[in-house]
């Protein structure tokens, strides 16, 4: 993932920062407590195809 791109990124839910899993492939947001897919090198950013992430 591209750092400037990730920089631009928001969550679309809380505009907060999003953070890249490298191992998953996917945009997280800490704060909406959901993780984004990240398909064919593009964000998917929209709420209904994100994963919940478990409480920790």
């Amino acid at each position: 993932m591209d750092k400037k791109l990730l920089e631009m990124l928001v969550c679309p839910v809380t505009k907060s920062a999003l953070e890249f899993d490298e191992e998953r492939n996917e945009l997280v947001s800490s704060v909406a407590k959901l993780a984004f897919p990240i398909r064919d090198g593009i964000p998917v950013l929209l709420e209904d195809e994100a994963r919940e992430l478990e409480p920790s």
